[in-house]
């Protein structure tokens, strides 16, 4: 619905939220637990639009919603192109807002969104020696052919066999 009302925007991914910019940052979705929350840069037309929209914080000029079916998106739309005619007039002005200042008045913290980086955990063998060397992909030769080993093996294992001796352990128990 972003990308159709407001023509020209361009989607990117930073701190864990997605952004639609139109010279700068104009709207960021974040998607939480059991809710979602449409941050909008242009904080008078949220304000103008408070009253037809349930889940609105005019302070931090948003929108928190946890039933995309009970949105009224007819409002949501307008607040999109409104706050397109808005970013434009301020564009012309030269007073457009730092993506910093939006992170304040949207109050969220650089650190605590950005997305966590992936955790793997390589095991070496017993009995080899771990070297300080490094491969390609930034792991030790000795961690490189363990995860390498292991995946071999669980994929020579079927899932039947790896089941069946499941039921037995839990059988001998």
């Amino acid at each position: 619905m972003i990308r159709r009302s407001a023509r020209g925007v361009r989607e990117s991914m930073r701190y864990g939220l997605a952004f639609y910019e139109l010279d700068g940052p104009l709207f960021a979705l974040e998607s939480g637990r059991r809710h979602m929350s449409l941050y909008v840069a242009e904080q008078d037309v949220v304000i103008k639009h408070k009253e037809a929209l349930p889940g609105v914080n005019t302070a931090r000029s948003f929108v928190k919603f946890s039933d995309l079916n009970r949105l009224p998106l007819d409002v949501v739309e307008k607040i999109v192109r409104d706050s397109v005619a808005a970013r434009r007039t301020r564009a012309m002005q030269g007073s457009l807002p730092t993506q910093a200042e939006l992170l304040k008045l949207w109050a969220i913290k650089e650190e605590a969104a950005q997305v966590p980086l992936p955790v793997m955990k390589v095991t070496a063998a017993k009995g080899s020696a771990a070297k300080s060397t490094t491969t390609k992909n930034g792991l030790g030769k000795a961690a490189a052919r363990s995860a390498a080993k292991s995946t071999r093996t669980a994929a020579k294992t079927p899932a039947r066999k790896a089941a069946g001796k499941s039921a037995s352990a839990t059988k001998a128990r």
